[in-house]
């Protein structure tokens, strides 16, 4: 007994000792730290930067035999995940850190998804205590308030990663008048038979419902059109990225040979120019006259005013309570838990980030199999650009605003139903299998981002 009673008190200083161990390691910041510094020190001791950076300084120990190949699947999984790196640099300098950055950060620590437990066992001090937990979040929501203010939105719904769209921007109405004539205009293509309207018609929610659209001369492009509805709100332009403004993405379309065929600017402005009484009001706004800049400065404008505010989900958001049914506020709260408000956060739900297609499972390797669909240039996505082999199949995100008319789904057009894509989403992204009764929940919420233009509630002709 005595032997016995040995090793239970053994144990116990043991089990003691350990929980000692721990809080020492494992103490929250110094609460008279700044709240950013007091921020970084829990991501630096959590390890964040380990897993998420592209060149991180790792431990002597990951080069062990045994931890090498556990640390390097965790990098490798964290890196494509999420780039720390970019939120880092931001609080340094305390700029705005992306929205979705944000996001993600408040969603794995309020899920207390990580850091990883196999992580947390061999680093104590990386493990997120309550108290370091309430940092994180409160940092967030700080953060977002000072640097996203919810103004649209009820006090209870302040902090949520998704905002009320504007009822409209600072635009300057001449320029809008003279752009919206040149959006509709088939001059701009290079036999007359296209305008920007073709594939963004406003009467069928900015798309034209295709796969891909038809060009000049009845070619296809190999990518599926986006919404021209509330594109302002992206941070960049087309799926990879290559337009940093409204106006460089109105560029684009006039020269491409598939597109709209025009072999210059100057010989879009010459069209143009011969329209004596076209040209007479355009240089009254624009004294420089038609050129490039200007030509796609006008379309950009217009653009602008191409916003769908107040739908149920957004009214919903500014306190009416009765805008959204029981259904689609549980569909809501599924697409927080499902991670959807993540990549599909801020005003546009979406357009803030460069996210990889298949992030829990080889999408491509799948459209192969079952649509016999190989790979094309399309697919490469943000790597199109870069070069950098991470932004391989990365893509912008498409907004959801309008989702439920703006159909078929993803880059490559090839879902044309919007249950489809959410199941598929929640498979190729999360790595869950959505039950049948959730995607219709889902479904159901995406229905209220539809969103009014002019006063009225959006529609889509093609429904017809």
């Amino acid at each position: 007994m005595k032997k016995t009673s040995k090793i239970i008190l053994g144990g116990a200083v043991v089990v003691v000792g350990l929980a000692i161990a721990y809080r020492a390691v494992n103490q929250a910041p110094d609460k008279s730290l700044p709240a950013n510094e007091q921020l970084t020190e829990i991501l630096d001791k959590g390890g964040c930067v380990f897993c998420h950076s592209a060149n991180p300084d790792l431990p002597f120990y990951a080069d062990l035999p045994v931890a090498k190949s556990l640390i390097k699947a965790h990098v490798d999984e964290g890196y494509k995940a999420f780039d720390i790196e970019p939120m880092m640099k931001a609080i340094k300098n305390g700029e705005a850190v992306n929205e979705v950055d944000l996001a993600k950060v408040e969603k794995c620590v309020a899920d207390g998804t990580m850091p990883l437990v196999s992580y947390y066992l061999a680093h104590w001090g990386s493990s997120l205590t309550s108290a370091k937990t309430d940092i994180v979040l409160d940092w967030v929501k700080q953060h977002r308030a000072q640097f996203y203010p919810n103004t649209l939105a009820a006090d209870e719904f302040k902090n949520e990663p998704v905002r009320p769209i504007p009822d409209s921007v600072a635009v300057n109405a001449d320029k809008v008048a003279l752009g919206k004539e040149l959006y509709h205009d088939t001059r701009l293509s290079g036999d007359g038979t296209i305008s920007c309207a073709s594939c963004h018609a406003i009467e069928t929610a900015g798309v034209d419902n295709h796969k891909f659209s038809d060009g000049i001369g009845g070619q296809q492009g190999g990518i599926n059109a986006p919404t021209s509805y509330n594109a302002v709100f992206n941070f960049v332009q087309f799926w990879d990225g290559r337009a940093l403004t409204l106006a460089e993405q109105a560029a684009g379309p006039p020269l491409n040979p598939v597109e709209m065929g025009s072999k210059s600017f100057d010989e879009i402005a010459g069209r143009l120019a011969a329209d004596a009484d076209f040209a007479k009001r355009f240089t009254a706004v624009y004294p420089e006259g038609l050129n490039e800049k200007t030509i796609t400065d006008a379309i950009a404008e217009y653009e602008k005013t191409l916003l769908t505010p107040n739908c149920p989900f957004d009214l919903y958001l500014k306190g009416d309570k009765n805008a959204m049914t029981a259904e689609q506020i549980e569909g809501y709260e599924l697409f927080k838990e499902y991670k959807c408000a993540t990549c599909h956060a801020g005003v546009n739900m979406g357009g803030l980030s460069y996210e990889l297609m298949g992030q829990r499972a080889d999408y491509f390797k799948d459209r192969e199999v079952n649509a016999k669909s190989g790979l094309t240039d399309s697919d490469n996505g943000r790597w199109a650009q870069t070069k950098v082999e991470r932004d391989r199949y990365r893509f912008k995100t498409p907004s959801l605003r309008n989702i439920a008319l703006t159909w078929p789904y993803y880059h490559d057009g090839s879902v044309p139903t919007l249950e489809k894509a959410t199941e598929m989403m929640a498979e190729y992204q999360v790595g869950r299998k959505m039950p049948e009764a959730e995607i219709k929940k889902v479904k159901s919420f995406l229905d209220a981002l539809t969103g009014q233009y002019q006063g009225k509630t959006l529609t889509n002709t093609n429904n017809k």
